[in-house]
This record gives C-alpha cells, structure tokens and sequence, in this order.
C-alpha cells in the first residue's frame, strides 16, 4: 500500500530523501500531543525486523530472504551477503533480527527465518559475524543454532521475535505452524513454544523442562498460538508477547517459566469457519492472558517506551497492527498485571505495521509490511 508521504527519491540502490535530510511528512493527534511522522526509507519488500547499530543505522528484514542496513538519513544498502537461504513463501522467508549483548565487540548478528527443509520447512535461528569493508556488508561465519522441530508443510505460523534476557540466553518465540495446532500443548515439539537458548544454541541447565522426559529441554513456555511480538522489560527483565488469536484471542503475556498459555484448548477466538476451539476460556493450570482483543488487530512487533523524547508515555508498550493497521499504546497498572489504559494510533496512514523499536533518539521507528514499497517510518514529537 502506497502512503501518502511526500519528499522521498529512489537514486540508484539507495533510497533517500530529498534535499539529504527528513522532512516531517505528516503530523497526527495524539495523548502526547501532535506527533510527527516521517518516512525515513521506501523500498522495502516486505520489511520483518529492525535492530538498530551502536552507530544508530539499522539492520532491516526483507522476508524475501534479505538483510539491508539503512542509515537515519534513509540510504538503504545493497543486501548484507552470507545470509541462509530461506524459504519465501506465505508468511514464510527471513524474519527478525537481533544483535548479541557484546556485539561491540563480538559484531554477531542473530536471525530468525523460515528455513527450507527438504520441501517443507521449519523456523530457524542462525548467527554470523558482521562484517563492511570497501562500502559493502557480509555476515561471516554463519551457523544455524536452533532449529524448531518438527519440520511441517504449509507456509504459516512460524513466529518469530528474538530477544535477549538480562542473563544473556535467547528467547525465541514459535508459532504452531497452523495446521499442527494440538502440538501446542505437546512438550515433545517446538510447535506453539517459546525457547529459551544460550547464544550458541546450548540449553540453560536452568529452562523449567531440562531435565523432564521426553520433553524438548529449549521449551520456556507453551500453549502459544503465532507470536510475533516480544520484548523484554527494562524495568523488571520480564519478557512480554503479543501473539496472533484466530477471529479474535490476540493476546497480551508476560510467558514465566513452565507455565501453559493455553492454545488451542482455551482462546477468546473462534474459528475462521466461526465454530468454537477448544473447551472454552478458563481451565485449571492454563494462564489467562494480562488483554485479549476481539475482534483481532493482528498484533505484530512490540516494545517498551523508555526515552525521554516522549515523557508522556515513558513505560508504555508498544505493538503493531497488521490487519488492524495500527500502532497501539497500552499503559500497565504499577504492579504490571494488567492494561489500564489503551490508545489506537496512525490507523488512518492504513498501513500495516510490522515491526515497532525505539531508537537511540528516543523516537519510536516503525516497519510497515508492502510487497514493494515497505517503509521506515519514525514517530517524534512535531515542530
């Protein structure tokens, strides 16, 4: 979908805006006031994941299988080399993207991808080295750490987000690959799971199913449907989702240890044929969710506002909305146990918004998901 933002020039392999510098495209109405919104970078195919460089460019997804780095002036790079092959078909191809704790000086890049699996295919996590020299980038090194298991026909629910805890193991989360849904509830899979891994693909010998029989020893938490948002917060180092429900059951978690989220045996959703799944809402030994949404938005991309460029909404999570084509603000109580306020924002750009993280600059910079003319957008206070 084609925005309407003035000031953008394509010039060869790179994509910047006119006159070398942002220009403020737009302003919206909002609970902190009017908000600019500039297109920073176009182009982009499909755009999945944003990490963002010590030097403030950042590392973007294209689901077709690329990686670019994009500059905050809007240059966007040819394709980073050495990135696996994937498989690029539905909602399948190269995901989220996340940078190691050390990566000042270790330079380690972590990807999260569909990976082609002898005509099927399963969600993947590899790592490589970066490295630019001469005006281009190529990962070296590149080893896939993680593989979800097992491996499954079709092209929907893979996940996946990538977040690193305060202990420095790696959250992934996983989706339930559609058509395999009760393997949500089976330890023996990855299927629905969040795993939790060390940086080069070991397992924590403290994960709540290390030690459990027949159990997959990565597994976190379980019971989860599609989640493609995550983010650790900064106060407390909890990790938070927001997940996909079928019509309605989005859902809001914080995903503890061990714990069942319940998919497919409980949800707020119904079917897409509108029938009932599962047993119902509740169930002894299965959480209920901190917010569900019905109907669905599609929530996808999540973050923590901590900057100091918009007071206003210091705490807030932030979570992007496909099908619902939005960035919606969430508040929590104190004790961060449930929503106390909500605000839909920019659902008149009509655009759906992949990913959302704060940058170093205290804005908060969004992807939106287009076959071909994906963007970097950044949200900042106007004037």
């Amino acid at each position: 979908m084609k925005l309407a933002f003035p000031n953008v020039v394509l010039l060869g392999a790179a994509l910047l805006l006119a006159d070398g510098a942002q220009a403020q495209d737009r302003t919206v109405d909002s609970s902190a006031g009017k908000l600019a919104v500039e297109r920073i970078a176009t182009g982009l195919e499909n755009p999945w994941g944003l990490a963002f460089l010590p030097d403030g460019r950042m590392l973007v997804t294209e689901r077709p299988g690329r990686l670019r780095i994009v500059s905050p002036n809007g240059t966007v790079s040819a394709p980073v080399a050495g990135v696996p092959p994937v498989y690029a078909m539905g909602q399948g191809g190269l995901l989220d993207v996340a940078l190691a704790p050390d990566f000042s000086d270790s330079r380690m890049v972590y990807l999260s991808y569909a990976e082609p699996r002898e005509g099927i295919s399963g969600t993947s996590v590899a790592r490589g080295r970066l490295v630019e020299e001469a005006g281009n980038a190529r990962l070296d090194g590149v080893e896939v750490i993680f593989r979800q298991q097992p491996s499954a026909g079709g092209s929907s629910h893979y996940g996946s987000r990538l977040v690193f805890g305060r202990d420095g193991r790696l959250f992934v989360t996983l989706g339930d690959r559609y058509s395999l849904r009760d393997k949500a509830q089976d330890l023996s899979t990855h299927l629905g799971k969040i795993v939790r891994i060390e940086r080069d693909g070991g397992v924590p010998s403290d994960n709540p199913f290390a030690r459990t029989a027949n159990a997959r020893p990565e597994i976190w938490s379980y019971g989860h449907r599609n989640v493609q948002g995550a983010a650790l917060d900064p106060a407390t180092g909890r990790l938070w989702t927001i997940e996909h429900g079928a019509r309605g059951g989005d859902e809001l978690n914080h995903p503890e240890a061990g714990r069942n989220y319940g998919w497919p045996v409980i949800t707020y959703g119904r079917d897409y044929s509108g029938l009932p799944i599962g047993e119902g809402t509740q169930k002894p030994g299965m959480e209920q969710p901190v917010k569900y949404w019905d109907p669905s938005f599609a929530p996808s991309g999540l973050a923590f506002y901590t900057g100091k460029l918009i007071p206003q909404w210091q705490g807030d999570l932030f979570a992007g909305g496909l099908a619902g084509t939005r960035l919606v603000r969430l508040r929590l109580d104190a004790a961060k146990e449930k929503v106390v306020e909500e605000e839909v924002l920019l659902e008149d750009l009509g655009a759906r918004i992949r990913d959302v993280q704060q940058g170093p600059d205290g804005a908060l910079w969004l992807l939106t998901d287009d076959p071909g003319e994906g963007d970097v957008l950044r949200l900042s206070p106007a004037g």
